[in-house]
């Protein structure tokens, strides 16, 4: 597949003084629904009046895991050939003997942000990286001009600490350096600071700027000020069956999926109705914190956009919103349980109900909510399923000509870095830049959906691949094939039509035998194009980062048992029940 070429007239025709500042945000494992112009309850009015103001896509799919998300948003090249097939923390000493499966942006890749400032564009970045941290490996190495970034998969959002045994501590990076965190800080504030400080220390100049802006906001830990929290004091107090309900008729009324949408109900789900009244207190203040995380980060893009606004900047900037995956499902069924509380004081935290959220303490959501989160979408992070792959994408800017309107045709993550390059009047590299050989982009601009141009840009017999862990999918028009492995899946390949029916609820492979056979040959050719390598065949991506933590010396044994423990109760108990893993039920 190439980019799809845009009308040069608006773009690169113009000013070099006129080309438009990008910012692009990006959320860590927020869910489909997660924000109030997509169907949520959370207060988000920052993000709401961007989708006021812009294109938000329905049907916007990207990796089912952090760094081969950021790999292909930021390179619009495959995650397999970019280098980053998982997350290294997650992969099989088996895979790692092959230098395309090393876990860390590929030096065959350019990135978004060497092209922008190979064209006369200032380039900062703060907030996660996750996409190596050894020579060369930094963003700050990678095309950024300002740079502060966490190398990790995440860390506490209150004070320099590592959140897993894998990490001794929280390694952040300024400019290249080790850095030093303040005492003040809280990530989305932290970050947004550190964006306004860096885009006004090169106003004056008149040079446009492109702003990558990561939040930690909301992977685990998950952590907000209090007054975040207090809004949400009571709100899930009706369990995490009735907020997926919620959350779907919302979505249903906003046009954001369809009506008679069908659901699948996880087997990680369990039954609200069954836990004691302390239980559903302490796991309702969970999911408030989590609805505080996300407010917290709408409010503080909000003080950015407000700088934007006062500099004279917003009227030029065109904003690019979305999340790197699905929500996260890996916190503890019981938070207050032995393995849990040794796992967390062990490295220095606390789960007490009263502190919960705030310094000191440590807070997740369980699988149950986190199926919520993604509502009505089936699975999570990890998993190939929609509820791991489809996440927002709000587009927008004051001269954007379409503002308010919802894109139901297919988009993928790789489509991001062409689209940025399509309104800063960029080429995109063939097979060669600076030099040496790269790998070409295969994603293609939004720009003619943005401009009122197209309604789509894939045709309808167009296929996109994606492979994580051995879970798998191929997209082709309106329709998906889906392969996901147990004990959660069911080990074999579905087909569906993701706009009629997101939450993945009706298996048409029976229905559809040859459009399956041909999306099955389409996928086979995909996976031998991009190198993808098939998983240990006892391969589970929860056991591997247990192993990989032990292979990297951690002092207590122990505490890596108790992880093992913490990461796989869900799914024992999930395995346990019905051989497909899934109730399906027609709403």
């Amino acid at each position: 597949m190439s980019p799809v070429d845009v009308e040069p007239i608006a773009v690169e025709e113009a000013a070099p003084s006129k080309r438009p500042n990008i910012v692009l945000i990006l959320a860590d494992d927020l869910g489909y629904t997660d924000i109030a112009s997509y169907g949520s309850e959370i207060s988000t009015p920052t993000l709401s009046a961007l989708a006021q103001s812009g294109v938000s896509f329905t049907n916007y799919h990207t990796a089912a895991n952090c760094a081969p998300a950021r790999a292909m948003l930021l390179t619009g090249v495959d995650a397999h050939l970019a280098g980053v097939p998982n997350i290294p923390e997650m992969l099989a000493p088996e895979q790692r003997r092959h230098a395309h499966y090393q876990g860390v942006l590929g030096n065959n890749v350019v990135t978004v942000a060497t092209l922008l400032g190979d064209a006369g564009y200032h380039t900062y970045m703060a907030g996660k990286w996750h996409l190596g941290a050894g020579p060369g490996k930094l963003p700050s190495q990678r095309g950024f001009e300002r740079t502060v970034a966490l190398a990790d998969s995440g860390a506490d959002n209150w004070e320099q600490r590592p959140y897993i045994p894998l990490y001794d501590k929280a390694n952040w990076y300024a400019d290249g350096e080790e850095y030093e965190l303040p005492e003040d800080f809280y990530s989305s504030r932290f970050l947004v600071d550190k964006t306004i400080e860096f885009i006004g220390s090169n106003l004056d100049d008149e040079q446009p700027f492109f702003a990558y802006l990561p939040f930690q906001a909301v992977h685990i830990p998950v952590q907000a000020p209090q007054e975040f929290i207090d809004p949400y004091m009571g709100v899930y107090d009706s369990g995490w069956d009735v907020l997926r309900e919620q959350r779907l008729s919302r979505a249903v009324e906003l046009g954001i999926v369809p009506g008679g949408a069908g659901t699948v109900r996880m087997a990680t789900t369990a039954d609200w109705q069954v836990l004691d009244d302390e239980r559903r207190r302490y796991e309702a203040k969970r999911m408030a914190v989590y609805a505080g995380m996300v407010e917290a980060m709408d409010f503080h893009i909000g003080r950015l956009i407000d700088y934007l606004k006062a500099s004279g900047e917003y009227d030029n900037t065109l904003f690019i919103f979305t999340s790197d995956n699905g929500p996260e499902a890996g916190g503890p069924a019981d938070p207050d349980g032995f393995a849990a509380r040794r796992l967390t004081s062990s490295l220095g935290y606390n789960t007490d109900y009263d502190t919960l959220g705030l310094k000191g303490s440590y807070n997740s959501i369980s699988p149950s909510f986190t199926s919520a989160a993604a509502s009505p979408l089936a699975y999570y992070k990890f998993y190939a399923g929609e509820g791991g792959m489809r996440v927002p994408l709000i587009v927008a800017g004051e001269a954007l000509p379409r503002q308010g309107v919802l894109i139901r045709a297919f988009s993928f993550v790789t489509d991001i870095t062409p689209t940025i390059l399509s309104f800063a009047g960029v080429t995109p590299p063939g097979d060669r830049y600076g030099g040496r050989p790269v790998e070409p982009m295969i994603g293609r601009s939004l720009a003619p959906v943005l401009l009122n141009e197209a309604e789509q840009i894939y045709a309808p017999a167009d296929t996109v691949g994606y492979e994580l862990a051995g879970h798998a999918a191929l997209f082709q028009g309106d329709y998906k094939i889906v392969y996901n492995r147990s004990p959660l899946g069911d080990d074999r390949w579905q087909l569906f039509n993701i706009l009629k029916d997101p939450g993945e609820s009706h298996d048409l492979a029976r229905e559809l035998p040859q459009r399956f056979q041909r999306m099955l040959s389409a996928y086979e050719r995909y996976a031998q194009t991009n190198k993808v390598l098939p998983v240990p065949q006892s391969y589970d991506h929860r056991k591997q980062l247990v192993l990989n933590t032990l292979y990297a010396g951690v002092r207590e044994p122990f505490l890596i048992l108790v992880l093992l423990m913490l990461l796989l109760s869900p799914f024992y108990v999930a395995s346990r029940m019905k051989k497909a893993s899934i109730h399906r039920t027609a709403r």
